[in-house]
């Protein structure tokens, strides 16, 4: 019985290895340094929006109907600097995670060294995210005190498979929007740039997070992926209700409480919120990530 066990061992860790070196080649061949690669200083273009005119969590609403369009270019800016500034909090905590994973394992091995170069790239991506919200010169719409507290939980004590289902529910949810808006262009140069910088080096992260989740599963008893899943419901609630904050309301005039309410009760704001998980969802219910009494997070927050 030995044999095999230590057969599967070598297998996990040669596929690890391939993985790992791989992600790396394309890393030295296709990673960016955003303070040389955009141009900070550049105006802004006038009337072009922020985000996808459609993405705007007002769109299709009698509310959306009465705001200029002035206003509606105004919000959108501000949501797709609420929906970063949630990116920028996450990204710190995965930081964080991954510096504890690779703590006490061999750092000779590809597969830490990547999960370096990770950290590395998600620095990077924090002060991107940062600039442009600087550049736009909006409020700092950072998460509420529960998901900042829940968020201190997570990066301390988060690990297995939960970490990187946790992962794949930020990448691939803000993945979706900015490939979307990258190619957009009635969108600002300055989001399509950052956009663009995000979606390539993101790819990567989503590769190695989908694998590792996959090699992990197996391995886990009852119990832990049950923890697991809640776990991971309660990251993706907190990740898409934090989206957008409603202080971005008050950008155009809105009252945020009133204007909170109507966008959670837009059909076509729930729509979007779907659209962005259509990838995730389906593969974290593959690897048994999604489902039971903690499904009911998900339904919350209009991901499935």
């Amino acid at each position: 019985m030995s044999a095999p066990t230590q057969s599967g061992k070598k297998s996990t860790r040669e596929a690890r290895e391939a993985t790992a070196r791989r992600l790396l080649r394309s890393s030295l061949e296709h990673s960016y340094e955003p303070n040389l690669e955009i141009d900070w200083e550049a105006p802004l273009v006038d009337g072009a929006y922020g985000m996808p005119a459609h993405r705007v969590s007002l769109y299709g609403t009698e509310l959306w109907d009465t705001l200029t369009e002035e206003q509606k270019v105004t919000l959108s800016i501000h949501e797709v600097c609420s929906v970063a500034r949630v990116g920028l909090w996450f990204e710190i905590i995965l930081m964080q995670m991954l510096l504890r994973y690779s703590y006490d394992r061999d750092p000779r091995s590809q597969h830490i060294q990547y999960a370096l170069t990770e950290i590395a790239d998600e620095c990077r991506h924090s002060i991107m995210f940062a600039k442009m919200t600087e550049r736009y010169g909006v409020p700092d719409y950072e998460p509420t005190w529960m998901t900042q507290q829940l968020g201190r939980l997570c990066k301390t004590v988060v690990s297995g498979p939960a970490m990187f289902a946790g992962t794949l529910v930020a990448e691939e949810i803000t993945d979706q929007l900015q490939r979307e808006g990258m190619r957009d262009e009635t969108v600002q140069p300055l989001t399509r740039m950052v956009s663009k910088i995000h979606v390539t080096e993101e790819a990567r992260h989503v590769r190695y997070a989908r694998e590792e989740l996959a090699r992990l599963v197996p391995k886990a008893n009852r119990l832990q992926r049950a923890v697991g899943r809640w776990l991971t419901a309660v990251m993706a609630h907190r990740i898409a209700t934090n989206l957008i904050h409603p202080d971005v309301y008050r950008s155009v005039g809105l009252d945020p409480k009133q204007a909170r309410a109507v966008a959670r009760a837009n059909p076509h704001h729930r729509d979007s919120l779907r659209w962005t998980a259509r990838k995730l969802v389906p593969f974290l219910r593959e690897q048994g990530m999604i489902g039971g009494p903690s499904e009911v997070l998900w339904r919350r927050a209009f991901l499935v």
